[in-house]
């Protein structure tokens, strides 16, 4: 690829006033009002002092600019450039966005909360999110430390977080999440919270269970709802909480004495190996050859406290840990295994139980999805004003998952930032014709073009062009 004019022949200048640079917004923003935002914000949030009147306004500003690839206040001003203002209505500048956030307590961080849940709900109604949500659905609930900079950040402490499999303190804000996925659906967030740096990991989360349940029921979610955590959620609590909403549990175990013994008491013939790295079938024997298997055992937990005892599966993998020094030609007198627990009530059979919980590291791709965008920073000092900013991260999330399952099926399950790319950013020219009526010029060529036209389709009718 060549420049086909001299450099000294080439100009720029910014001076067309009928140019956007992302042309996607208005379906994707059209989608959202027809969803509702506006009015479910304006119901439910009522942020006090001057900053706070005209919210309806204002969080729809912010979303559009998440959903655009904003990850900071001062990048909101991608909204007001070209003809912006000639296609949208009440655009707020960054400084009065950055306000309006500062200005939110606690209890309006809440009120924005369920705002957002009733909008993944009218989104799910608008929008084949879940697929397959009437058999079976997940929810994942886990936490992310994220790091901050800033010496004034409220709630900032020392936290604990893995990088690159290397459990490390890390200074910064911790959030909660829970997403709601199926097997061929890729995850929306039903509920977040952001506590301080060094919160511990199941703080809240039994709460935070309980309400991730009742938004997925209400998304449609009619079969059976598996909700699957990692060892530092195992604790009665949480899982007398997702039992009590009418859920299953499937969650992590730590290797303590009393589960060293009830996986020592497992025979050797109840393993079952299963298809795992380097396995191999065997079509004589019918089965899998490989260096994992897996075996379950009936376990009661927390006996020791009283009226929360648990009786259900402890499902147990074991992989064989490879001798290092076989190159060197020290074979290994017995075979030695790594053991890793599953507590749950899961009512599928050993294989796909214990599968289905490996699964549960989707939610690791949803962080580096919203980290890679609206996450990348929390960015301002006042700790509620940070919260609410992951709560317009979500909305922003669940609204771009929303707009990518009425463009096709792969954009349906595609990262953000793919959505972003083919689907938003797309420069367009503004042309006004008739009487109120406003044609979108976009490139010709363009290779989504027709992903783009079925969203447009989807959200704003049929497209002029088809007309």
């Amino acid at each position: 690829m060549r420049l086909l004019h001299s450099l000294t022949r080439t100009h720029a200048s910014f001076d067309d006033p009928n140019l956007v640079s992302h042309a996607g917004l208005v379906p994707v923003m059209a989608l959202a009002q027809r969803a509702g935002l506006g009015d479910l914000v304006a119901g439910h949030v009522r942020p006090g002092g001057e900053c706070g009147v005209n919210p309806h306004l204002k969080v729809a500003c912010l979303v559009a600019g998440m959903a655009a690839g904003a990850d900071s206040i001062d990048d909101m001003d991608l909204l007001r450039h070209g003809a912006m203002s000639t296609l949208f209505g009440g655009v707020r500048a960054p400084s009065t966005l950055g306000s309006h956030l500062r200005c939110y307590t606690w209890g309006n961080v809440g009120q924005l909360e369920k705002a957002g849940r009733e909008f993944l709900i009218a989104l799910a109604g608008r929008a084949p999110l879940l697929p397959g949500a009437g058999t079976l659905a997940f929810i994942d609930i886990d936490s992310m430390q994220k790091r901050v900079y800033g010496h004034n950040k409220q709630g900032a402490r020392f936290g604990h977080t893995k990088i690159q499999g290397k459990s490390l303190l890390v200074r910064g804000l911790n959030a909660l999440a829970a997403t709601i996925s199926t097997p061929i659906a890729a995850p929306v967030i039903a509920a977040t919270r952001l506590r301080g740096g060094n919160a511990a990991s199941a703080r809240g989360a039994a709460s935070l269970a309980t309400r991730a349940v009742a938004t997925a029921r209400d998304c449609g979610c009619t079969g059976t709802i598996v909700v699957r955590l990692d060892s530092a959620f195992y604790n009665a609590a949480v899982t007398g909480a997702v039992r009590r909403a009418g859920a299953r549990f499937s969650v992590t175990v730590p290797m303590n004495a009393s589960i060293r013994a009830a996986i020592a008491a497992i025979g050797e013939d109840a393993w079952t190996a299963i298809k795992y790295p380097r396995a191999i079938w065997d079509d004589q024997l019918g089965a899998w050859i490989s260096d994992a298997e897996v075996a379950e055992a009936e376990y009661t937990a927390f006996a020791s406290r009283k009226g929360q005892a648990v009786t259900a599966r402890l499902i147990v993998r074991r992989v064989r840990d490879l001798n290092k020094q076989a190159d060197a030609g020290q074979g290994e007198l017995f075979p030695v295994w790594r053991y890793h627990a599953v507590f749950t009530d899961s009512p599928f059979e050993l294989v796909q139980a214990e599968g289905q919980h490996r699964d549960h590291a989707v939610v690791e791709q949803l962080f580096a999805d919203v980290t890679s965008g609206p996450m990348a920073h929390l960015p301002s000092g006042v700790f509620a004003a940070n919260a609410a900013w992951l709560s317009l991260a979500a909305m922003a999330h669940n609204l771009l998952r929303a707009a990518g399952a009425l463009a096709s099926l792969p954009f349906a399950k595609a990262r953000a930032a793919t959505i972003r790319r083919d689907l938003i950013a797309i420069a367009a020219r503004t042309a006004r014709h008739g009487r109120g009526h406003i044609t979108l010029h976009l490139p010709e060529g363009w290779h989504r073009e027709h992903e783009w036209l079925n969203l447009f389709g989807a959200a704003c009718g049929p497209p002029a062009a088809a007309a």
